[in-house]
């Protein structure tokens, strides 16, 4: 009885395992419930900056690179980018200060429609157009379908540095309208059916356009029938 009572005694007095947590779970659960939640922008408050983005420009506002960034061009505050524009790309840079309307143009469910006017050298036959309009397979899989038509080539503002166009091929204008916000998605569709696109040009993000502002200027708009 008594080697049992000692090996009862000798078991119990074992430490705790250390499970190396350093915390408790309801320790988190308080943290997390004390966590602060941004109010809502009230309508009147709403901010949206239309910016026609110049040639060689990044879609930030700052660079350790000393590159040209989005400070040199708007000085409104606590305004973001809804979406991004490659630094060779051109057009339509919409911000917003509301998160919603962020979500809202960028999010992939949200099929939100932009419409982009492309040079591409050589002459897309209606194969080639009609492949696009359809979808293409890409590296990162299928393209929706896009709209996609031959236009005339737009009035621009002079582009700097100018776009290289050989003498010897032509030209054309394309509408690219696509739904899906892959990366350098407009340049790899006109790439895969073998004409190379020389110079983009965003012109729309949903019911917002470039029209009448310039080339490095902006346009805002503010209150919730914007939105």
């Amino acid at each position: 009885m008594n080697n049992k009572s000692a090996n009862k005694q000798e078991y119990t007095a074992k430490p705790k395992r250390n499970t190396g947590r350093t915390y408790s779970r309801s320790t988190l659960k308080s943290v997390a419930s004390k966590r602060e939640i941004k109010p809502a922008i009230a309508a009147q408050d709403i901010k949206i900056v239309l910016f026609n983005k110049p040639f060689d420009v990044l879609c930030q506002f700052t660079d350790d690179a000393n590159r040209k960034t989005l400070a040199e061009f708007i000085p409104i505050k606590e305004v973001y980018a809804a979406g991004r524009l490659d630094r060779d790309s051109e057009g339509l840079l919409l911000l917003t200060n509301c998160g919603k309307l962020q979500n809202t143009l960028t999010a992939p469910g949200k099929k939100t429609s932009k419409t982009y006017w492309v040079q591409v050298e050589g002459e897309p036959s209606s194969e080639s157009i009609a492949a696009l309009c359809t979808g293409v397979e890409l590296k990162d899989g299928l393209t929706l379908p896009a709209k996609v038509s031959i236009i005339s080539e737009p009035t621009l503002w002079a582009r700097n540095p100018p776009v290289r166009e050989r003498k010897l091929i032509p030209t054309t204008w394309l509408s690219i309208t696509i739904s899906e916000g892959r990366n350098r998605q407009v340049r790899r569709m006109t790439a895969h059916i073998g004409h190379p696109t020389l110079r983009l040009i965003r012109y729309s993000i949903g019911k917002y356009t470039l029209d009448g502002i310039k080339n490095g200027e902006y346009k805002v708009m503010t209150g919730i029938e914007h939105t």
